[in-house]
């Protein structure tokens, strides 16, 4: 089942919409981030991660949207954590990540590190819970069996993902280590939800290793998610889980849950077959929640 807006389907009284992976470094991209709109002033937004990788674009792209949309939720992806020279801010890792808070805060943003929110609007009430998930390399590479070996396949097959060079975990020693750091923080806010409401989970990884099944290059999934989050679907009362990162925007059900890949990607991935018109995913309402039925 796709959830994609036709232009003939009706929308109703506030629509929670999901996007990622704008990466709004590329013209193209960008002059899609300028088109998005809004459907009534209800609407929010979910923003999976990879908005770019400067911080004056990040700040763009959320100047925008959050003016546009009553509620904006961003979730870090892994570009937003790059530190390349060419950006004037030069800090990295948690810091990095820190002050990308506060610039959303700053815009009225809501962020992994603030109080989940509840979407009342229509397929609602949900709790809707930004996640900072990161990755352990437990993806591993077919056929191996420790993270050195993975690594190593990957790189005699020609695949090496570029956080290796721009993504640093400091103060953490490693981005296992950061990953394990916040899974656990996942966790115990996850936990502490109302358990009375289904949530919403918007994390840039896909928080199970089955959308990596269909990857042209099966060695990146080791760059995509971690098996500690495999059961959070089941845990804790899941609706809907949104993510972006392997640019494969697709809606399937995991345990009978819903996820949705709602990633714009690169021109030259999109262009192949034109961009969707319009680009924003629709998460709630669906015709599930519409008639009442669990997903």
């Amino acid at each position: 089942m796709s959830s994609r807006l036709t232009k003939e389907e009706p929308v109703g009284r506030g629509t929670l919409w999901g996007i990622s992976d704008l990466h709004v470094s590329h013209p193209q991209n960008r002059e899609i981030t300028q088109k998005l709109r809004p459907q009534s002033d209800d609407d929010w937004l979910l923003v999976a991660g990879d908005v770019g990788e400067l911080y004056d674009d990040i700040a763009w792209a959320l100047t925008e949207l959050s003016g546009r949309f009553a509620r904006v939720v961003w979730a870090p992806g892994n570009h937003e954590l790059w530190t390349v020279d060419k950006d004037p801010l030069q800090l990295r890792g948690q810091w990095r990540y820190e002050q990308l808070v506060e610039l959303c805060r700053s815009l009225g943003v809501l962020t992994p590190e603030d109080p989940y929110a509840v979407w009342d609007g229509p397929g609602g009430p949900v709790t809707i819970a930004p996640l900072f998930v990161l990755y352990d390399y437990s993806f591993l590479t077919p056929g191996t069996r420790t993270k050195a070996e993975s690594l190593a396949v990957a790189e005699e097959r020609g695949v090496v993902c570029t956080d290796e060079f721009f993504l640093h975990p400091d103060p953490y020693p490693s981005r296992e280590a950061w990953c394990r750091a916040r899974v656990e923080e996942s966790e115990r806010r996850l936990a502490a939800c109302d358990p009375e409401l289904p949530t919403v989970l918007v994390n840039h990884y896909p928080l199970v290793r089955e959308p990596t099944r269909i990857l042209r290059h099966p060695e990146f999934a080791q760059w995509c998610g971690t098996e500690a989050t495999a059961d959070w679907h089941r845990r804790f009362h899941v609706s809907a889980v949104v993510y972006g990162h392997l640019h494969i925007p697709r809606t399937t059900w995991h345990g009978g849950v819903r996820f949705e890949e709602v990633s714009v990607g690169y021109p030259s991935e999109w262009s192949r077959l034109g961009h969707p018109d319009p680009a924003l995913r629709r998460i709630l309402p669906t015709d599930l929640s519409a008639r009442g039925s669990a997903t």
